[in-house]
């Protein structure tokens, strides 16, 4: 599968766009739309030069497929576009989730899959951040669209 515009709007809405680097909540360089490496595997660095809007989107489309087979190869079970688009996008903000993808691989309830979406990884930095829960509400949402 592949992500759809809706998940794609989704990521980048939150990822928001920086045409410099910045630090991130966890503390991590990054640039474009939450790119953290560029596309020859680079890490991003304080010291970087900017990059345009147009460069922006094309790490992020860089990497996107990276992110979308993680969930291809995790989730032995059937979803609907929304919800590949959900766990797509909690992926590329996170890396994943090996306990969200076994609570979906085994079926378990909506109730306990949104609870797990909506109340983790909503930290950074040994915070909880209002954007993180807001966008793992957009998520959980996502998914049960």
């Amino acid at each position: 599968m592949k992500t759809s515009q809706k998940g794609i709007n989704l990521i980048l809405s939150f990822e928001g766009f920086s045409s410099k680097p910045y630090l991130d909540a966890a503390k991590i360089p990054t640039i474009g739309y939450g790119n953290t490496y560029y596309t020859n595997g680079k890490k991003v660095t304080m010291n970087d030069l900017p990059i345009s809007k147009e460069k922006g989107v094309e790490l992020f489309s860089s990497v996107l497929p990276a992110y979308e087979e993680i969930v291809g190869h995790k989730i032995k079970v059937k979803l609907n576009q929304n919800q590949f688009d959900a766990l797509v996008s909690h992926t590329y903000n996170t890396g994943g989730s090996d306990m969200l993808f076994s609570l979906i691989n085994k079926n378990a309830g909506k109730e306990a899959i949104r609870d797990w979406f909506t109340s983790r990884y909503i930290t950074a930095g040994g915070k909880v951040l209002n954007g993180l829960i807001k966008r793992r509400k957009a998520e959980a949402d996502l998914f049960f669209s």
